[in-house]
């Protein structure tokens, strides 16, 4: 069975992949900054780490939506695609729901801002993989 698709809409769902991984890189950047200043704070910081954390945090929290926000376009696009199930587009779908929706309110706990490293680490290796997959359609 050959799959057929638009070089046009394969090209879309690239330039969205590359978004979400931009977002998700920065996001990722942010929440390194953020855990370190975050182990300076538990390990006699002061008043400056704990603003460096929280500002670093406040950063980290716009891109993680920023990148929730391309995650959703990178499956709105896959969806133009064919060959691309609803599995591949529900998996980021829920991923995004899961990582991004509680991550915000519950920052401020180390173990979380790993958690969320983790997380965005896992996402980038999604996309990467699917973006590949894209470009070898051209």
């Amino acid at each position: 069975m050959t799959v057929s698709y638009d070089l046009r809409e394969v090209n879309e769902a690239i330039d969205a992949a590359d978004d979400a991984l931009y977002h998700l890189g920065r996001a990722r950047k942010c929440l390194n900054s953020a855990g370190n200043w975050g182990l300076v704070d538990i390990f006699g910081g002061d008043l400056i780490s704990g603003l460096m954390k929280h500002g670093k945090m406040n950063k980290a929290e716009r891109e993680i939506e920023e990148a929730r926000l391309s995650l959703q376009r990178f499956s709105k696009e896959l969806r133009d695609v064919n060959g691309y199930s609803s599995i591949h587009i529900n998996d980021f779908l829920t991923f995004a729901d899961f990582i991004f929706d509680g991550i915000v309110a519950d920052i401020f706990v180390q173990s979380k801002i790993s958690e969320a490293k983790r997380q965005c680490d896992k996402a980038m290796r999604q996309v990467t993989d699917i973006k590949r997959e894209l470009q070898e359609m051209r």
